[in-house]
């Protein structure tokens, strides 16, 4: 067996992505297990390998990690994107916070029926501008550093710079209001090069596979 953590979920973004940035930035190479099939979560479930029977789990450390926020605080305090002491921590968590919320929200448009899709993006994309990215430009610009805390990059960058280019995914001009959030994590730039381990936005006909597996 590797060294490398190991990541077990399907060949989609989800819940996933944001662990696979966090191990980009932080220069971690890492291997993945794609989930196919109902039956191959079942094997993990019935191995005992899914402490609460689901996915993302990911292998590191000796440990089979499971939750989301557990395995993102894990990887940033381990390789030191989580700030100096409590005070930055909070702050990272904070910001981090309002990043997965948001996050939510857009993942919420493909659940939406087909006719309010359009309305429920735009409402999404106006909380975008509006309510979420106004404040990390406020952060940055009100103490006139490259990175969101302690003048170093912390898991709080990362989930920012993600989070922007899923916006502009479907607003490309997201940012015209918000020049300091154009960002620059040297280690991220591979993994936004074609052919890595970054995943592409799920289609329409990609969800009828992924709730076989987890349905």
């Amino acid at each position: 067996m590797s060294g490398k953590p190991r990541l077990h979920y399907v060949n989609a973004r989800g819940r996933m992505e944001p662990i696979r940035w966090l191990l980009a930035a932080a220069g971690v190479e890492f291997e993945e297990a794609f989930l196919e099939t109902k039956d191959d979560l079942k094997k993990l479930q019935t191995n005992g390998d899914l402490l609460f029977q689901q996915v993302p789990m990911v292998e590191i450390d000796g440990m089979k990690m499971v939750q989301t926020r557990a395995i993102l605080n894990y990887i940033a305090g381990k390789y030191n994107l989580y700030g100096k002491d409590l005070k930055e921590r909070a702050l990272i968590d904070m910001y981090v916070e309002g990043l997965a919320d948001l996050n939510e929200l857009i993942s919420s448009n493909f659940f939406q029926p087909a006719d309010k899709k359009e309305e429920h993006l735009a409402t999404v994309m106006d909380k975008a501008a509006t309510r979420y990215f106004p404040v990390y430009e406020k952060v940055l610009k009100g103490h006139g550093q490259d990175f969101l805390v302690g003048n170093k990059l912390s898991r709080a960058d990362v989930q920012l710079l993600e989070i922007i280019l899923l916006v502009e995914e479907s607003k490309p001009d997201i940012l015209a209001k918000f020049p300091l959030l154009q960002s620059n994590i040297p280690n991220i730039k591979k993994f936004l090069q074609p052919g890595s381990q970054r995943k592409q936005p799920i289609q329409e006909k990609d969800i009828p596979r992924l709730m076989q597996i987890f349905h």
